[in-house]
C-alpha cells in the first residue's frame, strides 16, 4: 500500500490547489477575451504577441534589479522546451476558442490532466494515489459525456478542425506541465518567468509581424489589459506546481468549466444541454475528491 503523505507536502499539495483554482477563473476570463477580440478582428497571432510582451513586462522589475543574471540557469535547453511548449499551445489553445463554444473548448483542454497523471510517475517520479486516479478518471468520463464521440452528428462532426486544435493544445499543454514542474525544482519563478516570456516573444514575434492588422483605440485598449493580467496566470500556475505535485494540482483545472460555460450563457447565449451538465458535474466530482482526499492527509 502506499505510504500517506508527509504534512508538509499535504500542505503543498493544498495550497497549489488553491492557486490552481485562481489560475482558473483568470484562464476563462482570457478566453472570453480572445472570443472579444477575434470578433474585432484581431488576429490570433497580435494577440499572443500581446501576451508574449505582457509576460516580459511583468519581469522587467526583476531584470532591473538582477540584470542578465536572472536568465542564468543550468538548463537552458529545458527553458527554451518550456517556451516552446507554452507558444504552441496558447495558439492552439486560442484558435479552439474561437472555432468552438466556450465551454466545450475548456472540456477538450481537460483531455491534459490524463495524460499529465500518466506521465507523473515515469518522467517526475512522483506517487499517484488511488484519490487522485479517481479524480482525473472522474474528469475523463465526464469529458465523454460531454461530447458524446459515439454519435455520428455530434461534436466531431459539426467542428472537425476546433476538435483537432483543442486536443493538440492538451498534448502541448502536457509538455508544458511536466516541465514547469522539472524547473520549479531548481529555477526561481522570476528566472522561469522570464524565459518563458522571451521565448515566446521571440517565437511569435515573425508570425504576428506577417499578419499584422490595423487596430483601433478600443482594441489597444482591451490588448493592453489582456497583457496585464494573462501574465498573472502563469505565475499562479507555476507557484501552484512549486507548492504541490503535479498529479495532486493538475485535476483543479476542472473548475474552469463551469466558470467557461457562466461565461458562454451569459456573453454569447451558449448553455450546453442535459449530458453537458450532467458531464460537468461529473468533472466537478472528480476536484472535490481530490480537494477531500488531500485535506483528510493534512489532518
Amino acid at each position: 500500500m502506499p505510504s500517506a503523505l508527509s504534512a508538509p507536502q499535504a500542505r503543498g499539495n493544498l495550497r497549489g490547489a488553491a492557486l490552481m483554482a485562481v489560475a482558473a477563473v483568470l484562464f476563462s476570463t482570457e478566453a472570453l477575451f480572445v472570443r472579444w477580440m477575434s470578433a474585432r478582428g484581431v488576429p490570433v497571432t497580435t494577440q499572443l504577441l500581446f501576451r508574449a510582451g505582457g509576460q516580459l513586462a511583468w519581469t522587467l522589475p526583476l531584470l532591473l534589479a538582477a540584470g542578465p543574471a536572472l536568465f542564468g540557469s543550468r538548463h537552458k535547453k529545458l527553458h527554451l522546451l518550456r517556451g516552446s511548449c507554452s507558444l504552441a499551445t496558447w495558439a492552439l489553445y486560442y484558435l479552439s476558442v474561437v472555432w468552438l463554444d466556450l465551454a466545450t473548448a475548456t472540456v477538450l483542454s481537460f483531455t491534459s490532466i490524463l495524460i499529465t497523471t500518466m506521465a507523473a510517475g515515469p518522467v517526475l517520479g512522483e506517487k499517484v494515489g488511488a484519490a487522485r486516479w479517481g479524480g482525473v478518471l472522474a474528469g475523463f468520463t465526464g469529458v465523454c459525456l460531454m461530447l458524446r464521440p459515439w454519435e455520428g452528428s455530434g461534436l466531431l462532426a459539426a467542428s472537425p478542425w476546433g476538435v483537432a486544435v483543442g486536443l493538440a493544445a492538451s498534448i502541448t499543454w502536457c509538455g508544458l506541465t511536466l516541465t514547469t514542474r522539472m524547473l520549479t525544482r531548481t529555477e526561481a519563478t522570476g528566472t522561469i518567468l522570464a524565459w518563458v516570456g522571451l521565448v515566446t516573444f521571440l517565437g511569435v514575434l515573425p508570425a504576428a509581424v506577417w499578419g499584422w492588422q490595423p487596430l483601433g483605440w478600443a482594441e489597444l485598449g482591451l490588448l493592453a489589459v489582456f497583457a496585464t493580467f494573462t501574465p498573472a496566470i502563469i505565475l499562479l500556475v507555476t507557484e501552484a506546481f512549486r507548492h504541490g505535485e503535479a498529479s495532486a494540482v493538475g485535476p483543479f483545472q476542472y473548475l474552469r468549466l463551469p466558470v467557461a460555460a457562466l461565461f458562454g450563457w451569459l456573453v454569447y447565449a451558449e448553455a450546453p444541454d442535459g449530458w453537458g451538465w450532467a458531464g460537468a458535474a461529473v468533472i466537478l466530482a472528480g476536484a472535490l475528491l481530490v480537494s477531500t482526499a488531500e485535506a483528510r492527509t493534512r489532518r
